[in-house]
């Protein structure tokens, strides 16, 4: 027999945690979170998010044992302000069991109807910060931070269960040997004196710091045309800055200015964490830390994380500009891949700024939806 129980207490909520732990033991393709920073990010107290948005969460057991998890969000100000009557499920993921997976989207669905939305789609996170979809192609590829690996029978139990999909995303890579820097570097420069733009390159954190708030403006107006953009708070951004922020390479953070020294365009790329993470095993102490950080040093791998253009500057080329200072960059530091984070299959336009590079779509993922009657 399969039972359900909301996840209320600290001990409750480290299971929760570590369920994938169990799940993906011996899978050499999943990348583990940190387990503090997981448990924090579910905290109502640490996490701002939860000003505008709510969650719970679930444990499934069968035999004494936990089979499986999920959380159902409801994001107020994607109802409430864009009328987007969701009901969001992620942290998904159960055993090879499909009544299992029913138990627990059975209970999302209740919660959604009894706040009278019309629809659940995941899996999803918070926001557009968050990881997002089921893994659908590339079981064989590592998994990243920013992403969550699953098995292939997520999608089966999903489609079983009556979901279809909403939107598909790829995720690609190229070698950094596609990258033809005489041509950034000579295009480059013609942008620059054109539209009286400069490059900002870093070496300290603490010069980056002052302007991620105006860089933030530039992702919302990047992104606030796309159906899957829910606009990110000043109190989420400060979060931000303290999660990820000193974990990035300031030399792998990159901004383009305008003559009235105006943030027009940004790019934030990480070292790959993923093998530091697999060997952390979820902690950071008391080696886990020392694997990270020599990570951030020598990974030879990279994940573009964001991107953002300001709409004046879209369809101008400034991202060439971009791409000269990390073609810079990683020619000092020996990169050999490029991985990008997962974009909607029918973004024409992020695609345009990458078809240069010869990338390669090494995975595949999706979200699912079903209707609320």
């Amino acid at each position: 027999m399969i039972t359900l129980k909301q996840v209320t207490t600290k001990i409750e909520m480290k299971q929760f945690v570590l369920f994938p732990f169990s799940l993906y033991k011996k899978n050499k393709f999943w990348v583990p979170p940190i387990i503090k920073e997981e448990i924090d990010n579910f905290n109502p107290k640490k996490n701002p998010v939860f000003k505008s948005a709510d969650a719970q969460f679930f444990l499934a057991y069968k035999d004494k044992q936990i089979v499986g998890r999920v959380a159902a969000i409801i994001n107020w100000s994607e109802v409430n302000t864009q009328h987007i009557k969701k009901i969001r499920f992620g942290w998904f993921d159960m055993i090879d069991d499909i009544e299992v997976s029913k138990i627990l989207l059975d209970k999302v669905f209740e919660i959604g109807q009894k706040n009278n939305l019309e629809f659940i789609e995941g899996p999803v996170g918070f926001n557009n910060l968050d990881k997002t979809g089921v893994l659908i192609e590339g079981f064989d590829q590592l998994g990243t931070m920013i992403t969550w690996y699953n098995h292939p029978y997520y999608k089966d139990h999903l489609e079983q269960l009556g979901f279809v999909k909403e939107k598909e995303y790829l995720e690609n890579k190229f070698k950094f040997q596609n990258v033809d820097a005489a041509y950034y570097d000579r295009v480059s420069k013609i942008l620059r004196a054109r539209f009286k733009l400069k490059a900002l390159d870093f070496k300290r954190t603490k010069d980056i710091l002052p302007l991620v708030d105006e860089m933030f403006d530039v992702f919302d107006k990047t992104y606030s045309k796309l159906s899957t953009y829910v606009p990110i708070t000043p109190e989420q951004v400060t979060y931000f800055k303290k999660k990820y922020i000193s974990f990035i390479n300031p030399e792998y953070i990159k901004f383009v200015m305008d003559e009235n020294n105006k943030l027009i365009a940004f790019a934030i790329v990480m070292p790959s964490f993923s093998e530091a993470l697999q060997r952390a095993k979820g902690k950071l102490f008391p080696l886990g830390i020392l694997r990270m950080l020599k990570a951030k040093r020598y990974a030879k791998d990279v994940t573009f994380y964001l991107i953002g253009v300001h709409p004046d500057y879209q369809n101008k080329g400034v991202t060439a500009i971009i791409f000269d200072q990390y073609t810079k960059t990683f020619t000092k530091k020996g990169i050999v891949n490029c991985i990008r984070t997962p974009e909607l299959e029918d973004n024409e336009s992020i695609k345009k700024i990458w078809a240069d590079f010869n990338p390669v779509t090494h995975k595949r993922r999706r979200t699912y939806r079903k209707d609320i009657s």
